[in-house]
């Protein structure tokens, strides 16, 4: 295992952390120390020898230190292959000296870009010399050791304690590929900040760019392992949550969640609550309190909504608090949670409960991605309503009051797993069919879960009687739009675009519906 002393250094950060901790452990050792500007001040006032790299390659920094570090003095030091008779030859010639450890961190750029600084203030902080050096010892890591991170001292010292002043290969490898993708992740922030609000919406190399936010126990099963990621987006939701309460978040539990919060908040006019299971919505409704919210999407499947994620569109408090612990849920998630909620909520040890501060904007520009063999499906997010393009098609036209239960089926419909049905009534989801291969399947789903749902509330009649439907695409034929007119519905909100749209508007007009084409569908694979 090859092994290489440490002799020479060179340290230039903007995250001094430990600083002085690493400074005085290389010093001990009898390690020189090669520094810049505010770092090797740090290092000197707490008593460590350093030169300061102007010295060391005898040419001053400037261009007000955009210049400092760039010098063949340091890359020749950093890049040179021991061992190789024409690259020693050329270091004598020119007087320069190996340089084995590499230790820098970069402007803060992504912090500045993400405060919304100016564009000067941006540019300043985008780092040049920093990334050069990194790749650079990077690349030669089978003789240089590079450190980007100060988490990464204390195993550093370690190591190096106990090979006598030297680094093995297999460590030197591990902090370069930790280097190389500081570096590519530097690089791809400052892209993205670069393309900010341009037509371009899809480039020739696209760049995702995420951070490891957690590893996880494992992922939609034990057998396969998984991590989440944090994008830069800064979507509020699950991923910028504080978690108050209960276990660690699994990775069914966050796609779940994400799956609520996004839904109910697509109302943000008045309180909702969001009941999913498996990524589905089970129950969905609005109301003139957050509680009644609640009592209604709970009872739109109680049998469902048992062990599922609770997602509410405002504050949370203690009556709300009293319900929720009385069956088992996974996950409770709001914008705001008081505190008597909290300390009632922390009742249930199984309960995780998350706080996001604020909800995410429907409408906002964002990106979504999905995986395949061999690449990456990306398109934009569905962040649209047919509000502007939708016309009544039937001779029969939806009431005030339909119109609202239509809109709310419709919004619902969007997050339900295509195909979806979705039944409303007062602005309540009443019966979801959802993923089904067959749209008359989803159709026939729904209308039983309302059936069931109102045998279980003591109900005379299905609660579909009287009730809005909304297919998330058209009907392809007449059976599923008379599978909703059995169940009793008497408004219906469907994309159209069938070539048998005729048929489904006589088929509607004759059994005293009315209807809506949307003229935009909301697939959800």
């Amino acid at each position: 295992m090859s092994r290489n002393n440490i002799n020479r250094a060179l340290i230039s950060v903007s995250d001094k952390t430990d600083l002085e901790y690493l400074g005085r452990e290389l010093s001990r050792f009898g390690v020189e120390i090669i520094s810049t500007g505010g770092t090797a001040k740090r290092l000197r006032r707490e008593k460590i020898r350093v030169l300061e790299v102007s010295e060391y390659a005898k040419y001053p920094e400037i261009m007000e230190g955009r210049v400092k570090t760039l010098q063949p003095e340091i890359y020749g030091g950093i890049l040179s292959i021991r061992g190789n008779p024409v690259h020693a030859a050329q270091m004598k010639k020119h007087r320069m000296k190996f340089i084995d450890l590499v230790v820098v961190n970069l402007y803060p750029f992504e912090t500045i870009a993400a405060a919304q600084k100016n564009f000067d203030t941006c540019i300043e902080n985008i780092d040049i010399g920093g990334p050069t050096l990194v790749r650079a010892a990077a690349k030669n890591h089978k003789f240089v050791t590079v450190i980007v991170d100060p988490l990464d001292y204390p195993r550093f010292i370690e190591e190096f304690k106990k090979n006598d002043g030297a680094t093995t290969e297999p460590f030197r490898k591990d902090l370069a590929k930790k280097a190389f993708s500081l570096t590519a992740h530097y690089d791809a922030v400052i892209t993205k900040w670069l393309s900010a609000n341009e037509d371009k919406i899809f480039p020739s190399n696209e760049i995702f760019i995420g951070r490891n936010k957690k590893p996880l126990r494992y992922g939609e099963n034990p057998h396969q392992s998984a991590v989440f990621y944090k994008s830069q987006e800064n979507r509020p939701g699950v991923s910028t949550a504080i978690q108050l309460h209960g276990k660690e978040l699994s990775y069914n539990n966050i796609n779940d969640t994400d799956a609520a919060f996004e839904l109910v908040s697509e109302f943000q006019k008045q309180p909702a609550c969001v009941i999913v299971k498996h990524a589905n919505p089970c129950g969905v409704a609005c109301a003139k309190t957050l509680l009644s919210a609640y009592n209604r999407a709970f009872k739109c499947d109680q049998e469902s909504a048992f062990g599922g994620i609770i997602a509410f569109n405002s504050r949370l408090d203690e009556k709300i608090a009293r319900k929720l612990i009385k069956v088992f849920s996974e996950v409770v998630i709001a914008p705001k949670i008081t505190k008597e909620a909290r300390k009632i909520l922390s009742e249930r040890n199984d309960l995780r409960v998350l706080e996001t501060g604020t909800l995410p904007n429907p409408k906002a520009f964002g990106k979504t991605l999905k995986s395949v063999s061999g690449g990456y499906l990306c398109q934009m997010r569905d962040n649209k309503l047919a509000l502007k393009t939708s016309q009544v098609v039937t001779k029969l036209k939806p009431s005030k009051k339909q119109l609202r239960d239509l809109w709310f089926a419709f919004t619902v419909a969007k997050h339900v797993k295509s195909n979806a049905i979705v039944y409303a009534k007062n602005e309540t989801t009443v019966g979801i069919g959802a993923g089904q291969m067959s749209r008359v399947n989803s159709s026939r789903i729904a209308a039983w879960k309302a059936a069931e749902n109102a045998e279980i509330s003591n109900s005379k009649d299905s609660w579909a009687v009287g009730s809005v439907v909304a297919s998330d695409a058209f009907f392809p034929f007449v059976d599923g739009l008379l599978a909703a007119a059995e169940a009793g519905a008497k408004a219906v909100i469907q994309p159209g675009g069938s070539v048998r749209d005729h048929e489904i508007i006589r088929a509607a007009d004759e059994n005293d519906l009315s209807m809506i084409f949307t003229n935009m569908r909301h697939f959800r694979h």
